[in-house]
């Protein structure tokens, strides 16, 4: 099995952030892959939360500096680093003062769901795509975790497809069970759009909440994974036929897991 490159794609990870189960995985998974020999990469935003002096985080300014759309407006990227202490990985923060500088994630006490979190996630999505372009490092695999991330698989085979580092990369969508009832503004998938983007490419955001994002990364995804067996009965329901026609791998966190998402991403790469 050849060396792949895996980048992954997350709202949080250990030590950095923890507030859900994602963390603990994007901490585990990256450090087993890397010493099977795999290259990797770690894409986060950077929330208020995350202290950047006792973090040590600090900006790479060959990194820095592109402007970000996000519907009508553009948005300047900043990128910091840190690097994980128990091991030789290094973390990417995407960050940028207006939409991550609160300390808070998703919500808050006023404002349990933030309006803006569709920009936030928007934003991150296109941040990413936009700062491994700018590091010249072509991934085979991008492994998406959560709904934050779920429209980097769409990117990847619409308004990113011509790109030469994107050419044969492959995207994983890993779901988990964190449902929000909140509808964005009329306007999300004019803010989603890029100028290569038609809008019947993305028929599922016009519904413009979790489902919609949930759609999107389960349609466009070349392979779709699950942490549990069961969830809740929103998302459950959205796994399903009619909703999703497409095989859904569980791979729980088990003393398993790395070896079984190692063999999923050697397989998706072997495919033609």
């Amino acid at each position: 099995m050849q060396k792949l490159r895996i980048l992954y794609v997350a709202s949080e990870i250990k030590p950095f952030l923890k507030i859900s189960k994602v963390a603990n995985l994007m901490h585990q998974l990256p450090q087993d892959m890397q010493e099977k020999g795999m290259e990797i990469r770690i894409l986060v935003p950077r929330f208020g939360l995350i202290n950047e002096r006792k973090n040590r985080l600090h900006e790479v300014v060959r990194l820095s500096g592109i402007n970000i759309t996000v519907g009508d407006e553009e948005r300047p990227l900043m990128i910091k680093v840190a690097s994980i202490p128990s091991a030789k990985i290094q973390v990417y923060f995407i960050d940028n003062d207006d939409l991550f500088c609160r300390k808070a994630v998703f919500g808050d006490e006023q404002e349990p769901f933030f309006a803006d979190n569709d920009e936030r996630s928007i934003f991150f999505c296109k941040g990413v795509l936009e700062t491994v372009k700018k590091l010249g490092w072509a991934p085979d695999i991008v492994h998406c975790h959560d709904w934050m991330t779920a429209l980097i698989p769409m990117y990847l085979k619409t308004a990113y497809q011509k790109e030469p580092i994107f050419q044969n990369t492959k995207s994983v969508f890993t779901v988990y069970d964190h449902f929000f009832d909140y509808q964005f503004s009329e306007d999300f998938a004019d803010k989603v759009r890029m100028l290569d983007l038609a809008p019947e490419e993305i028929p599922s955001l016009q519904s413009r909440d979790f489902e919609a994002l949930l759609k999107t990364g389960l349609g466009y995804a070349d392979a779709i994974t699950k942490a549990e067996e069961a969830f809740s009965s929103p998302v459950q329901a959205l796994l399903t036929p009619p909703h999703s026609e497409k095989e859904i791998h569980v791979i729980e966190d088990t003393s398993e897991f790395s070896e079984l998402y190692y063999q999923l991403y050697n397989e998706l790469v072997s495919v033609e």
